[in-house]
């Protein structure tokens, strides 16, 4: 079975990414932040890691960077629904960091799912 870390500061989009992946037969664990993510990774293996770009104590691209150097073979789905600046933005520079997923909210189930199966799929 896949496991998968979400890391989204909001408890809403956290239970609803949950749920989805879930119901399609995925381990989910979550984390409300970068650094509780970077705990997470240290502790398990994960198949992927969904991640918010916009949060508190260590956002998504810290956490992303940190990722890629310390887990290169780590795959990563970056989502954001933009703050400050337009989240295609935080997603283009999440892009940047490698090979590296990118969807922006709000996102259709079916599209989140088949990006995930996307991700996860053997090389």
């Amino acid at each position: 079975m896949k496991r998968i870390l979400v890391v989204d500061d909001e408890v809403q989009i956290r239970t609803m990414l949950t749920q989805m992946l879930e119901q399609e037969g995925y381990t989910v664990h979550t984390a409300e932040n970068g650094e509780d993510g970077l705990a997470q990774v240290g502790r398990y293996a994960f198949d992927l890691v969904i991640t918010d770009m916009i949060m508190p104590v260590k956002d998504g691209l810290k956490f992303i960077m940190e990722l890629v150097r310390d887990y290169p073979d780590l795959k990563i789905l970056a989502i954001s629904g933009g703050g400050a600046i337009k989240a295609e933005r935080y997603l283009t520079m999440a892009g940047y960091l490698g090979d590296i997923a990118t969807l922006e909210k709000p996102f259709k189930r079916d599209a989140f799912l088949a990006l995930v199966r996307k991700q996860i799929a053997p090389d």
